[in-house]
């Protein structure tokens, strides 16, 4: 088992518009965020009249395809603890919060008790008021001990621009409080002169978790006095933490608790999340600890209403003659630049830093038409920006000097916006609760708003806007993590070890796999052990064996070829498709070409320049099957969930019109493979049902690859997962199998949870993916049902009906659902073989490329 593996994760019938404005409203209590007054509604017009609108014009109605309206609710107050201590109650006083939400006060109750807690409540419920009331008053308690520091509290986000807002939130609520609370952000960007200080005197400390894991817990000799006195850590946004990624999270928070506990410290755990299904259980498996749940939302809500919008079909055709719509990127340009000349203030959400500052330049262009002045009022945002870029854009988003932003989801986590009144996402973001935290980001004082979800040329894009059930009838998802991953857990260990030396005491705290992973680290010369313990050997940092973003290796650095100056950063697992040789890289609105990419010193080389095209990277994908874990017959088939390896390469680039999407041409790459060990389910089928199904070995391997690029597409409607977070095989005779085989895996080490839940779901699943594509309106396939952009085989074979013939055949033999076994509740990891030999397969289709936000 290689610990250090480098990550490969695979990437990169319309009705008329019929809205009624609504009329209600129900009287809102006056409870607003820290920090932010109240704003007036004034002359702001109504949602439905926005939409309307934006629906003027030729076939612009006709794009709507469904519209829902959540009517506005009224909101219970309770009252504070009586252990809250009055100075903090007058000081959320002072910032115009009355009373709190009866789920604000039960979360404070539980937390105040010693119990952790985790607040699942919609977006803009008050869940930071809710943990920082006893926060607050705790820290206030430690301030009058001799040291001045006699309780700390750790903040934990996912991104750096939400713990630098939160920061903002507590200095402002926390200011009648006087010196007694002391807030400090500690990052990557928090200058060296500042650091000592935060150690020794901050008692709010605001980081992440890539920094405690990195920076805080290895060095944390120098945190003891800090950790000494740790009352509390706040988790913030806790369901982004999924996957891979809040697998890792979940060691670092055991690496944490195993140190507080050597300095004499047992802090509570809070965490907020958006509304999730089974909050506890997530929270639980993330923390290690029995958590609480709140999840009665007991704030008011404004009206909202929800549009979904499909583009329209154009005159082009794509590969293989399809018919091709127009992008939602030029869609959701033309609709911030509406909503901006209406002076509606929006955020658009895009999936990818590429399409973020795309449309940005799409709507400055467009507003200069019509004046000169409104450019600068709308404005591009994502991560990978320098730190003062990003200050710039926040004060700016703060200030209310920019009325449109286009922005990924690093602004879907990272601020406080008051008074925004529509929010456009630029395609379905993947999971139902991204998709309700995206939208709930408008209308965030209390005051109606509009939502518009802008359909990609994609299935599962297409298949929700026609099945709008599946969004408006349907729970969000639980959160799927597996902190026992051996590829997660491992790096984890030996970090641990380097910290304190290991004991038999902390196999608990790590969880069941441990004991059979420590000889092999032992083995491998990471780990000896000796009679206190197990100790990490090695000089360099064992911290640095565990990328906790998934990314494999360090950020490749972005740098202008003539200048020296550094751009940004992408992730290595993203630059092979990112900025490989010829790629169009977009900063700040500014368009560069890479010349050079150096894998073996980590940059790329750019310059700028102002191509008419965008580039798309392709890539192959062989699988060998390692160990099959389960499986069960359907009908002669077979559907099997175990252990593969992949081997990724990217081998050319597209070149396609900006606006329509046209392919241009093809540019051949010479780049490495990548070699994956993950988690997949795969499914074969008999001759026999190939007979039933009327599948020639003419049209097999089109039926399979348009079955597979099909499923990959709407897996995430059933799994917590993104298309980056998956890719997918399929071969007409598997060497492993030795029967027509498709495969869909995790494109993370040691796997991730999807594939496995995909397991679990299958029948519904693939009867989705059936149905997506049987009521595609195309006639041999496209990429709303059948196609995808990044196949590696150029979309070549493709058969729609016989894609539609075989699943038909294959679920009439699927067993009856029983109740799932998801993988939150009871993962089935076992450790890949060692050694296998790759058996080369046709090239298919990967997952698209991570946003890099």
């Amino acid at each position: 088992m290689a610990f250090n593996h480098l990550p490969a994760a695979m990437h990169d019938a319309l009705g008329p518009l019929s809205v009624t404005p609504v009329t209600h409203s129900v009287p809102m209590a006056k409870n607003h965020r820290p920090g932010r007054p109240a704003e007036s509604r004034g002359s702001r017009p109504s949602p439905a009249m926005i939409l309307d609108r934006l629906a003027t014009g030729a076939g612009r109605a006709a794009r709507i395809t469904h519209t829902e309206h959540l009517p506005p609710r009224s909101g219970t107050h309770a009252i504070w603890p009586d252990r809250v201590r009055p100075e903090v109650i007058s000081a959320i006083e002072k910032a115009g919060i009355d009373h709190p939400w009866a789920h604000q006060a039960a979360a404070a109750e539980h937390a105040l008790d010693g119990a952790s807690v985790v607040i699942a409540t919609g977006t803009a419920s008050g869940k930071s008021l809710a943990y920082l009331a006893p926060v607050l008053s705790t820290l206030l308690d430690g301030s009058e001990a001799p040291n001045g520091r006699g309780a700390t509290a750790l903040y934990l986000a996912p991104t750096k621009a939400l713990a630098a807002d939160q920061r903002r939130s507590v200095k402002a609520l926390a200011a009648p409080l006087g010196n007694a609370v002391r807030p400090a952000v500690y990052d990557g960007d928090t200058p060296v002169e500042e650091r000592e200080w935060v150690r020794q005197y901050a008692n709010y400390v605001l980081t992440n978790p890539d920094m405690l894991h990195r920076g805080i817990l290895p060095s944390h000799p120098r945190w003891s006095s800090f950790l000494r006195a740790l009352r509390f850590v706040v988790i913030d946004e806790c369901h982004t933490y999924r996957g891979v990624f809040g697998s890792h999270v979940a060691q670092v928070l055991r690496r944490l608790r195993r140190l507080c506990a050597r300095y004499g410290a047992d802090p509570v755990f809070l965490l907020a999340s958006a509304t999730a299904a089974d909050p506890a259980v997530a929270a639980g498996r993330l923390t290690g600890l029995p958590v609480v749940e709140v999840s009665d939302d007991a704030s008011p809500r404004g009206e909202l209403v929800f549009a979904l919008w499909e583009p329209p079909l154009t005159d082009l055709h794509g590969e293989k003659g399809a018919p091709v719509r127009r992008t939602a990127t030029a869609e959701t340009a033309d609709l911030l630049t509406d909503l901006t000349l209406q002076g509606v203030r929006s955020v658009a959400f895009v999936r990818s830093r590429r399409g973020a500052e795309l449309i940005s330049v799409i709507a400055k262009e467009r507003l200069a038409e019509v004046d000169r002045s409104l450019p600068k009022r709308v404005a591009a945002y994502r991560g990978g920006y320098l730190p003062e870029e990003r200050r710039a854009l926040e004060r700016a988003l703060h200030s209310g000097e920019l009325l449109g932003l286009a922005a990924t989801t690093a602004l879907e986590l990272g601020i406080d916006v008051s008074g925004l009144d529509s929010v456009v996402i630029c395609g379905y973001p993947g999971t139902r609760a991204s998709l309700w935290q995206q939208a709930g980001r408008a209308g965030r004082s209390g005051e109606g708003a509009l939502a518009v979800l802008v359909a990609r040329d994609d299935p599962l894009d297409t298949y929700l806007v026609h099945h709008p059930e599946a969004l408006f009838r349907q729970p969000v998802e639980s959160t799927v993590l597996d902190p026992d991953n051996p590829y997660v857990l491992a790096p984890h260990l030996c970090a641990a070890a380097a910290e304190l030396p290991l004991t038999e005491a902390d196999i608990a705290l790590f969880g069941p796999a441990v004991p059979e992973l420590l000889p092999q680290l032992e083995a491998a010369k990471l780990l000896r052990r000796r009679a206190s313990g197990w100790h990490w050997t090695r000089r360099e940092r064992a911290a640095d064996l565990a990328d906790i973003r998934g990314g494999g290796g360090r950020p490749v650095q972005i740098v202008e070829e003539g200048t020296g100056r550094l751009l940004g950063t992408v992730d290595a697992a993203a630059a092979h498709t990112a900025v490989h040789e010829g790629a169009v890289h977009l900063h700040q609105g500014r368009t560069h070409l890479v010349r050079k990419l150096d894998l073996e010193d980590s940059v790329a080389l750019v310059e700028q320049a102002e191509p008419p095209y965008s580039t798309v990277a392709r890539d192959t994908t062989a699988i060998t099957v390692l160990e099959t874990d389960t499986e069960i017959p359907w009908g002669q088939g077979r559907l099997c969930y175990g252990s593969v390896e992949v081997t990724n390469q990217v081998v050319s680039f597209l070149r396609r019109k900006l606006i329509t999407g046209e392919v241009l041409g093809e540019t051949k790459l010479d780049l490495p493979p990548r070699t994956l060990r993950t988690r997949a389910v795969w499914w074969t089928v008999t001759e026999d049902q190939l007979d039933a199904a009327r599948i020639n070995p003419e049209i097999l391997g089109g039926a399979l690859h348009a079955a597979e690029h099909a499923s990959i597409g709407l897996l995430p409607l059933f799994a917590t997962c993104d298309r980056w977070d998956i890719g997918g095989v399929s071969v007409p005779l598997h060497p492993d199998t030795l029967l027509p085989t498709v495969f869909v895996y995790d494109g993370h080490p040691g796997g991730a949870g999807f594939a496995e839940r995909a397991f679990h779901t299958a029948r519904a699943w693939l009867t989705a993916t059936r149905e997506a594509i049987a009521s595609c309106e195309c006639e041999a396939g496209c990429p709303s049902c059948i196609q995808s952009p990044k196949c590696g085989n150029g979309n070549e074979p493709l058969h729609k009906r016989g894609a539609v013939r075989l699943l038909t055949e294959l679920l009439r033999a699927a067993p009856e659902p029983d109740e799932p076994t998801t993988p939150a509740d009871d993962p089935t990891r076992r450790e890949p073989t060692d050694n296998p030999t790759a058996t080369p397969t046709r090239r298919q289709d990967p997952a698209d490329s991570p946003p890099g936000a």
